[in-house]
């Protein structure tokens, strides 16, 4: 085991999110961890089916005495966000995480910890593997690619699951229940680029790097920084001052991840070179002064760099900067009926030069559909009068919240034993597997809870220990009162 997991309570669920960390599982490659559940599933002896896309649903009979209570199943996705800081020497593909601990906290080594979703995961292998909980008779369903595209839930058949409770372990605060998300949109704008020869100068390399980042809906309203819209406004007022020309631009990591970093490389006279980094400096001290505490992390660094063969035709270079610094991100508009809720955003995502096609992926959300629909229609009406061509897709459904169901009242009574108070009802400003695949079985009533997890998406993610220790004893509680 891991040294920084060694001794750490309960062992049961550290030791499966220490095999976890060890399996590389990014979006879409999750055949490794899939094979560890099997393998497990198989030694226990328990029912085993793969659905056509790669999920996965495990069943469990009820310990004795328990065979009349309804079904219940644990929810969790095998995959995980692969971010990792810049020098970070990690293959996702191939390494395992490095997990490291700080006090109450377990992190990761300049990546991505995983503990979204792996310690939900991990809690749902343990309770399979384990002989001492008095449950009912159980579903355990592991979801594939939830982190790009929800498609797991999104291609989950309808017809397969018999439960009646459906326990999404996905939440990432302790002391709530999440009942209720948003649904979303993917709007994908693409523009064919005019190249040709890359003229006499010299290559810079502009780099955004230092922002937060962050998950595009839960923190969306925490004012920070936007990599691309930073890096649109930078390379705009270049263009209006300085005679360069521009080879690439490229940013973001995924279409619900707030961008932490971007690059281009632009070409100019050595001449200027005095002028060119006096300009982004005098950016660089810009924003710092407008995102303030919100994201004080912010460099905008310049460095020489291998000429390019060829570079942007000027027009395509000026629609694509004014693109990338025009395009909102952020919220749209507050819940009107939950404090503090957001109820609509959109997020600049991606941004990519792929030969002769620029490529820039954003993603709206929101609880209310025609609300959505209406953001992701700002967001490609923008996009097409700067010449780009749009297309939508990867459209969930939200998930409604239903405070006074019986699976609510159920789970806060068990809260109310365990902790002395009942948890917080919230619902979520992102996409959950429960409202994708809850759609596909009217009448199965949901909810989500977890351990705290901050900063998913980003390196900087960590999971507190002592809270997963409650959630795993609210967890074995629940399974014993449902």
């Amino acid at each position: 085991m891991n040294p920084a997991l060694a001794n750490l309570e309960p062992e049961p669920v550290w030791k499966h999110f220490d095999r976890l960390a060890a399996i590389p599982r990014a979006s879409t490659k999750e055949a490794a961890a899939r094979d560890y559940i099997r393998g497990l599933a198989t030694k226990l002896g328990l029912e085993c089916v793969q659905d056509g896309v790669g999920n996965l649903v495990v069943r469990k009979p009820a310990r004795p005495g328990r065979e009349g209570a309804p079904m219940a199943l644990l929810q969790g996705h095998l995959d995980m966000v692969c971010e990792k800081n810049e020098g970070t020497v990690h293959d996702f593909d191939v390494d395992p995480i490095k997990v490291i601990r700080d006090g109450d906290w377990l992190m990761a080594e300049g990546t991505t910890l995983g503990s979204d979703n792996g310690v939900g995961v991990a809690a749902a292998l343990a309770v399979m593997e384990s002989k001492d909980i008095a449950h009912g008779p159980l579903e355990f369903v592991f979801t594939i690619d939830e982190e790009t595209g929800l498609t797991g839930a999104s291609e989950f058949p309808a017809g397969l699951l018999k439960s009646k409770y459906f326990l999404n372990l996905d939440n990432e605060d302790e002391g709530t229940l999440c009942i209720g998300c948003s649904g979303g949109v993917k709007t994908t704008a693409r523009r064919k680029v005019g190249l040709h020869p890359a003229g006499a100068g010299s290559a810079w390399r502009i780099k955004v790097s230092g922002l937060k980042g962050g998950h595009s809906g839960v923190d969306i309203h925490q004012g920070r920084g936007n990599a691309l819209r930073i890096m649109g406004g930078v390379l705009q007022v270049l263009l209006d001052r300085l005679p360069i020309e521009i080879a690439e631009i490229n940013g973001g990591s995924a279409q619900n991840a707030i961008p932490r970093e971007a690059a281009a490389v632009v070409l100019a006279d050595p001449s200027r070179e005095k002028e060119l980094k006096s300009i982004v400096a005098t950016a660089e001290a810009g924003y710092k002064t407008d995102l303030g505490g919100f994201d004080s992390g912010l460099q905008i660094t310049v460095e020489k760099t291998e000429r390019p063969a060829k570079v942007l035709d000027t027009v395509d270079a000026k629609q694509t900067v004014a693109l990338l610094a025009s395009l909102y991100h952020g919220v749209v508009a507050m819940s009107p009926d939950v404090a503090g809720l957001v109820q609509t955003s959109t997020n600049l995502a991606t941004v990519s030069t792929k030969g002769d096609v620029v490529e820039i992926v954003t993603s709206q959300r929101s609880a209310i559909e025609s609300s959505m629909l209406a953001a992701a229609r700002m967001v490609a009406t923008v996009c097409r009068l700067a010449g780009f061509e749009v297309e939508h897709a990867g459209k969930y459904p939200g998930w409604k919240p239903e405070p006074n169901s019986d699976i609510v009242r159920k789970l806060q009574e068990v809260h109310q034993k365990l902790f002395g108070e009942p948890a917080k009802l919230i619902a979520m400003h992102a996409g959950l597997e429960c409202g994708v695949i809850g759609e596909k079985y009217p009448g199965m009533e949901m909810a989500s809870f977890g351990p705290t997890i901050v900063g998913p998406h980003s390196p900087n993610e960590r999971v507190k220990i002592s809270s997963v220790q409650s959630f795993w004893n609210y967890l074995k509680l629940v399974l014993e009162n449902l």
